[in-house]
């Protein structure tokens, strides 16, 4: 089996409001859930058997992150996925796949940049993105807020559960945050790395409560809290250990990228 090495890659941060995203209310008095956290918004790039591969591209400009998301969002000069890219040494062309978690602004910016990418998600997230419900029509940037979805008229190939992707690379239903929210598991020397998007926000959300007889935290924006709760306890127990997960928005993500942590070398 494929052998690949896993890149964090941070191209912006959002304000996150830690009572209403990062922790569900009932365990609001086990946590600091005063103010925001300026969370990251991590892409990973995978290298192996010939490809180079993104899970997603990341967020938007600070100006429509501001404007239609989280008002103090921001993604500094030089963050977008593409510069971040070129300031590493690759080209926008050498990306062979594009593995989405889920269609969410936050995941999916500047894909057009990718003219050889073949692009994967979720059959059941892409149904829910190009007709959401009104409640969604930030999370998609729906043309009626007078915006261009990111996927608008591009080809993706549409998976339908759990399934080998290619070589070393499968993926697994997660739903709860999204309706197709998917996690990708990706064959290191070091094991299995699970890509797991906005599943959890953060570390925390795996952590135990046993003053509530909780397994996990929940978070406190999800899609269907049942879904999210079993998603999460699915892939704790797929995973292993806290080690082998990657989440998005992490803020450990911001030190690795500085580190140059390579997973899996």
């Amino acid at each position: 089996m494929t052998e690949y090495t896993i890149k964090p890659i941070v191209t912006g941060f959002c304000k996150t409001n830690k009572s209403t995203y990062i922790y569900h209310p009932s365990v609001h008095k086990f946590y600091d859930t005063e103010g925001f956290e300026m969370l990251p918004v991590t892409v990973f790039l995978v290298e192996g058997n010939g490809k180079k591969i993104l899970i997603d591209t990341g967020m938007c400009q600070t100006e429509i992150a501001d404007k239609y998301h989280h008002p103090g969002d921001t993604q500094p000069e030089g963050y977008a996925i593409y510069e971040k890219l070129e300031a590493m040494g690759y080209k926008c062309g050498e990306i062979t796949d594009i593995i989405f978690t889920h269609l969410h602004w936050d995941h999916i910016y500047h894909m057009k940049k990718f003219p050889n990418a073949k692009r994967y998600v979720q059959r059941s997230e892409y149904e829910f993105a190009t007709n959401p419900i009104p409640l969604y029509f930030k999370s998609y940037e729906e043309p009626r807020l007078g915006l261009t979805p990111q996927f608008d008229g591009l080809d993706f190939v549409l998976l339908d559960g759990e399934c080998e992707v290619m070589d070393g690379i499968s993926v697994y239903l997660t739903p709860g945050h999204s309706i197709g929210h998917q996690n990708i598991v990706i064959n290191t020397k070091e094991g299995k790395y699970h890509c797991c998007g906005d599943l959890i926000f953060t570390y925390d959300n795996l952590l135990p409560v046993p003053e509530m007889n909780y397994d996990i935290t929940p978070p406190g924006r999800f899609q269907d809290i049942v879904s999210e709760w079993n998603s999460i306890i699915d892939m704790k127990k797929r995973a292993g250990s806290k080690e082998m997960i990657l989440p998005t928005h992490d803020p450990l993500m911001i030190e690795l990228e500085k580190e140059g942590k390579v997973f899996g070398a």
